[in-house]
């Protein structure tokens, strides 16, 4: 289904021009003044919006006021001949997306219409999966439409009411924090007794007292009793995190306390009962380090009752662009900045790397572009430089725009090249090949005529 575009301006020859060169990419509607605007606006879930400054005796400022408090309000664009530095400071101040000055440039107004309508686009699931993610997992921060995310979803909503151990493998800043906080969440335990230990962190001995505490005089600098972080989570939830990383003497304390439901603080022989709910996670394979002696069989079964496996970033690499938006309004409401839309290469990039640091790595090059970004749109030169150095030539498969490493750095013969691709994946069709290639096929068709190519 095409984006709704309603177009608003009083000269006839302007509205039907934009028209004919929109219908082929928009469900076109338009208007002559404020009246017809407000109408269509009331009537049509308009998606996008294209208003003049300056309609005869009306003003675009009023359209744009008027749409712009509509509950689902369109992405608006102002477009004038009379254009000023003032003036579009006032139009971006009152929501205008962006700005764009007569006699206008019809690609320029194309591209600029399409960038609006995929942000607008990702921004509607982005809201739908929030809603759907608070309303099922109680936590809006764990964002996933893949098929991977999903069966993830599935696991959570299926052993958070229960008792059971749960074990969350997966790579390094994939979010397995994130999917523990949400079984804990929907478990009915007390949102507060969410106590989190990171394994890799401690020494052995500072691990054991801190699991399971330690009496007056226990060791060298026990100068007082101290409750362990068991005893503290009694009633609630204990998430280990990093469990692979714990040595072979705490293993068997820790199995102990799993089996019986109770501890012993270092330095006493008196158990503690306690009601925890053990949510162990780790990067590495628990199976393998068992099979090397590494780590205790029996302590493994127990904390493997049920498995939850973490897919890295590479593996769902439909949920980038959504995890990206979700990330840029974030940073851009910590830092105080607008939210930017990303750019057609900047996005393709994104969609295109490996993240072999995952979500983590996600989020910081999404923060440095925010921060970095002195212009409307966040470019690709506004991201960290790992990803600009990861680019090469392009290669259609899939239905996207792939990177690849170019034999030759030559320009023309590499657009040339992208270009029959994009035609041949397209079948021909020159508007599904200028999508493809992000450019307009009014675009297209010119550097096709300049480099006398045939389809």
């Amino acid at each position: 289904m095409q984006p709704t575009l309603l177009i608003v301006d009083d000269e006839k020859a302007t509205r039907e021009g934009l028209r004919s060169a929109m219908e082929e990419s928009f469900d076109v509607y338009t208007a002559a003044d404020k009246a017809e605007a407000v109408a269509i606006l009331k009537s049509e879930p308009i998606d996008l919006l294209l208003t003049d400054l300056r309609l005869g005796g009306d003003s675009g400022m009023e359209v744009l006021d008027y749409a712009l408090g509509l509950g689902r309000a369109p992405v608006a664009l102002m477009m004038t001949a009379y254009g000023s530095v003032d003036t579009a400071v006032e139009a971006m101040r009152r929501g205008a997306w962006h700005f764009v000055t007569k006699p206008l440039n019809l690609d320029e107004v194309e591209l600029l219409l399409k960038r609006a309508a995929r942000g607008r686009s990702v921004e509607e699931e982005n809201r739908q999966l929030k809603r759907q993610v608070g309303e099922r997992y109680g936590l809006d921060r764990l964002i996933g439409r893949s098929g991977a995310m999903q069966r993830v979803f599935e696991m959570i909503e299926q052993v958070a009411p229960t008792r059971a151990t749960v074990l969350i493998e997966g790579e390094s800043g994939s979010g397995k924090e994130l999917v523990a906080h949400a079984i804990h969440h929907l478990s009915g335990r007390p949102k507060d007794k969410l106590v989190i230990v990171n394994c890799a962190a401690l020494s052995a001995q500072l691990l054991e007292s801190e699991l399971f505490g330690h009496e007056k005089g226990a060791f060298t600098g026990a100068t007082q009793r101290r409750i362990g972080r068991f005893e503290q989570a009694d009633g609630g939830t204990l998430f280990l995190d990093e469990i692979g990383e714990i040595d072979a003497a705490t293993q068997v304390k820790l199995l102990r306390a799993l089996s019986e439901r109770t501890v012993e603080r270092v330095g006493s022989n008196a158990s503690v009962k306690v009601d925890v709910r053990v949510i162990a996670a780790t990067n590495r394979g628990l199976r393998e380090q068992v099979d090397r002696g590494e780590f205790r069989e029996d302590l493994y079964f127990r904390l493997n009752v049920v498995r939850i496996e973490m897919p890295p970033l590479r593996a769902r690499a439909e949920d980038v662009v959504l995890m990206a938006q979700r990330f840029l309004e974030e940073f851009a409401k910590e830092n105080g900045r607008p939210v930017k839309p990303l750019s057609d290469a900047a996005l393709a990039q994104l969609r295109g790397y490996g993240w072999p640091g995952n979500v983590r790595e996600l989020r910081t090059a999404i923060e440095h572009g925010v921060v970095m970004s002195n212009s409307e749109v966040i470019e690709l030169r506004h991201l960290p430089g790992f990803l600009q150095e990861s680019r090469g030539t392009v290669e259609v498969e899939a239905g996207k725009i792939a990177l690849e490493p170019p034999v030759e750095l030559n320009l023309h013969a590499l657009e040339a090249r992208a270009i029959r691709k994009a035609l041949a994946r397209a079948g021909e069709n020159r508007t599904q090949a200028a999508e493809l290639l992000g450019i307009s096929r009014r675009t297209l068709q010119r550097k096709l005529k300049e480099m006398n190519l045939k389809s």
